[in-house]
């Protein structure tokens, strides 16, 4: 088998256009020496199918709520992934490299930024909720790719692909200030439950997630680059 492959000399880059099929009476006569080099690339839907890790989006405390118009971080642990296959018996090293990060807070706002972010106390890359209510905050990422052949300089894989995280339950809290007589147990409605030796008797209580709890689109939802 032979392969056949498009030089560009503009570029300076051959293509592979597939293989040629040589006659078993003819493969004795072929001189080795004649044939083009054996040429591998990578491509966008190579890397597609490769293994590569979900980045996992963090948003808001672990609690899982957070008072509206409280500052809500957004960030995510994503680095530079390098994998292996093999090509044509040729080893190949892939890196799948994180290169943007799109949020969707779920309310209609959205950020787009080149930085992953960092917990709390940073607020590099945040949010706050208007209003009360469930949302999805979902993280996209979006990944460029090189490879490497048989340990040779690394080559840029054209074009970029988008993996999107599991999405993150948070409910934005509408909370007041008010007195209250300690000695008497508050209902759901009020806010807050439980008896004065409850450990949790300062958490607000939180509703079930229904229709009815979603939280709704902000109308001055924007899109922002950060």
């Amino acid at each position: 088998m032979q392969q056949i492959s498009l030089y560009d000399p503009v570029e300076d880059r051959k293509t592979p256009q597939g293989y040629r099929c040589v006659p078993v009476g003819e493969a004795g006569s072929i001189d080795p020496a004649s044939l083009p080099p054996l040429v591998i690339t990578v491509t966008i839907e190579d890397l597609k199918r490769m293994p590569i890790d979900t980045p996992i989006a963090h948003a808001g405390p672990e609690r899982g709520w957070l008072p509206v118009n409280m500052v809500n971080v957004l960030y995510t642990e994503a680095d530079t992934q390098e994998l292996e296959t093999e090509v044509l018996g040729t080893p190949v090293r892939i890196r799948a490299i994180p290169s943007e990060f799109h949020w969707d807070l779920g309310d209609g706002n959205t950020i787009t930024t080149k930085n992953p972010g960092k917990p709390f106390p940073s607020e590099r890359i945040s949010s706050e909720y208007r209003f009360e209510g469930w949302y999805d905050i979902i993280l996209t990422t979006t990944f460029t790719g090189q490879f490497s052949v048989d340990g040779g300089e690394w080559q840029d894989i054209e074009g970029s692909i988008e993996i999107e995280s599991d999405p993150v339950e948070l409910f934005a809290k509408s909370l007041e200030s008010r007195l209250v007589n300690g000695s008497e147990d508050e209902d759901e409605d009020s806010g807050y439950g439980g008896d004065d030796n409850d450990e949790d008797e300062e958490e607000p209580w939180i509703p079930e997630r229904t229709p009815d709890t979603e939280g709704p689109i902000d109308p001055k939802a924007r899109h922002r680059r950060i």
